[in-house]
């Protein structure tokens, strides 16, 4: 059963994203908003198993967080799609420093590519309303997203590449398939 447990774990944390992502720990904040949870799962899990699989899980990953969230009309799918393929293409550091800076700057950088891309939702549904302008405070809270995903993201996306790493050699050397 432990075994079971050691070699699942990584699709096993995929059950804390939503929880962590509604939690809300206020502990972790800064100017109010909460880091972009969701990658810093993605990114080693695409890392690792590839482009294809980033696409398949950022796909489910936006359906759990849009079918979670209670914002109408707006959907977090692109955003983590294209993030998911665009992980998966990046190739694994041998430095473990660079790894670790890394892992921050690409996570900052995905994070205000899904906040703008979100943003742009809104911009394009409110559009005809005069009302736009009351939107234009949310660039304030993209950058502040985008800071503290970039400065978490070193802690806790290498954490999650090692655990992911040896769940996958586990994998592997159960696998009775020669590839």
């Amino acid at each position: 059963m432990v075994n079971y447990f050691k070699k699942k774990i990584s699709l096993i944390s995929f059950l804390f994203i939503p929880i962590l992502y509604f939690w809300d720990p206020n502990w972790l904040e800064f100017l109010g908003v909460q880091p972009y949870w969701p990658l810093f799962w993605l990114l080693p899990w695409s890392m690792i198993y590839g482009s294809f699989d980033g696409l398949i899980i950022g796909l489910f990953l936006g359906l759990i967080l849009d079918s979670l969230s209670p914002d109408g009309g707006f959907t977090q799918i692109p955003g983590l799609v294209l993030c998911g393929i665009w992980f998966g293409k990046l190739s694994i550091s041998d430095n473990i420093f660079v790894g670790h800076c890394r892992f921050g700057l690409i996570c900052s950088i995905a994070s205000f590519f899904c906040g703008w891309l979100y943003f742009f939702q809104i911009l394009i549904k409110y559009w005809s309303d005069h009302t736009i302008f009351l939107y234009l405070p949310s660039i304030k809270i993209i950058f502040a997203q985008v800071f503290i995903t970039g400065l978490l993201a070193p802690l806790l996306c290498s954490l999650l590449f090692r655990l992911f790493q040896t769940s996958k050699r586990r994998d592997k050397l159960i696998s009775f398939t020669d590839k």
